[in-house]
């Protein structure tokens, strides 16, 4: 399986000045890796590589394993008119990137589903207009309809979930679905055509359940017409009964903060994978030309796929490093490291500068808690997706 930094060599046969933007990243990130894990009295700017914008906790989906309105997602409960009056303005959201474009850091669209926040397409266009890589990921549902937009704009790239090829996407995502992206795929490549642009790059990542991971080979034959510049299968995000009550005892003994998030991933989507057949299937398919690269999430010793949806107690990787290089702001301005489990807030942008809050004494605070840890990590991080994607890999996983 491919090392993630190996798309960057790809996309330079493509858009050398976009490859060169996420190379910057890669750089900063390992900058970062290497450097002395400072907590306070240290300007954490420096080393910024990736902001990410959950921009809306909306979503016209109800895909059975998400985190936030999945089966036990933590917004199936939430009143969607009082979550909506909490959206971050166009405006303030320009002053934050206003504060951040010295840093030239990769930005990072999603929700929800981020063609639902209703500034999307100026907010991007002016993220671009500043100089920044720019990525969105969405279900892939609007992009036939913004399609001519979207290439006028170049967005640096697309990051579209699907996860098998229409029967099997459908059961996850909703009938229809599955129709919907391909269409959108379509009228993407019909608008780069027409505008004659390389803008954006496409990539498909396909989330790895009980429910598709024998349909994987499907869609990736499937995907050959799509014109993809990239797929990644996300190995998925979960945890357990003996992990959320670790992980709620520790954030309450050493950040007084309870836990809401984590339970939203303890679905079961990974009981009964036979991790020695889906090794066959994704060794099949990254044999395969596809026309694409082809990464996974996380990069994983194929004879440690069963250890990884069985023993979610074993960890695969460890010392987390975005505490020190990147950073995420929630649809209602609050702030915080982790993406999938926003329970400890360092501060909120409608009433701090990011500069200090990403500096100040309650980022530093997480900083210096997960740092000593044991292996650099909380109780709830084990198969966490940040640090699967840019945690150090752990001898033999």
């Amino acid at each position: 399986m491919k090392e993630n930094i190996s798309v960057v060599p790809l996309l330079f046969n493509k858009e050398w000045e976009l490859s060169a933007k996420m190379l910057w990243g890669f750089i900063k990130m390992g900058k970062a890796r290497l450097t002395p894990k400072r907590d306070y009295h240290y300007d954490h700017m420096k080393n910024l590589c990736l902001v990410y914008f959950k921009l809306t906790p909306l979503c016209n989906l109800r895909c059975i394993m998400c985190g936030q309105w999945g089966d036990k997602g933590k917004m199936k409960h939430a009143s969607i008119g009082e979550e909506v009056k909490k959206l971050v303005s166009l405006e303030r959201y320009k002053e934050i990137v206003d504060e951040i474009v010295s840093q030239r850091p990769v930005v990072y669209l999603w929700g929800g589903e981020p063609f639902l926040y209703p500034h999307l397409l100026p907010l991007a266009k002016y993220m671009v207009e500043k100089g920044l890589y720019v990525s969105v990921n969405t279900n892939g549902t609007y992009l036939e309809k913004y399609a001519a937009e979207i290439v006028r704009d170049k967005w640096s790239t697309i990051f579209v979930s699907l996860d098998g090829f229409r029967e099997t996407n459908d059961a996850m995502r909703g009938k229809g679905s599955y129709d919907r992206v391909a269409a959108g795929f379509k009228a993407i490549n019909r608008e780069k055509q027409r505008q004659k642009s390389n803008y954006p790059v496409m990539s498909i990542v396909t989330t790895v359940t009980n429910m598709n991971y024998q349909d994987l080979d499907n869609l990736a034959e499937a995907s050959r017409e799509f014109n993809l510049d990239l797929h990644i299968f996300n190995l998925g995000t979960y945890t357990n009964d003996a992990i959320v009550a670790a992980q709620s005892v520790f954030m309450k003994e050493k950040l007084n903060t309870d836990i809401e998030c984590l339970e939203g991933y303890n679905t079961g989507y990974n009981n009964h994978i036979d991790g020695a057949k889906l090794e066959r299937i994704l060794y099949n398919i990254h044999k395969k030309n596809y026309g694409h690269p082809i990464i996974t999430v996380p990069v994983l010793n194929p004879e440690k796929t069963n250890t990884y949806y069985t023993d979610l107690e074993t960890p695969v990787r460890n010392h987390c490093i975005v505490p020190w290089c990147q950073t995420n702001i929630d649809y209602n301005g609050d702030v915080h490291f982790c993406a999938d489990y926003p329970d400890f807030i360092l501060g909120n942008i409608k009433e701090q500068s990011f500069r200090e809050i990403y500096n100040g004494d309650r980022a530093n605070l997480f900083r210096k808690t997960i740092r000593a840890c044991k292996g650099g990590m909380f109780p709830g991080c084990l198969r966490c997706y940040q640090n699967m994607l840019f945690g150090r890999k752990i001898p033999g996983y």
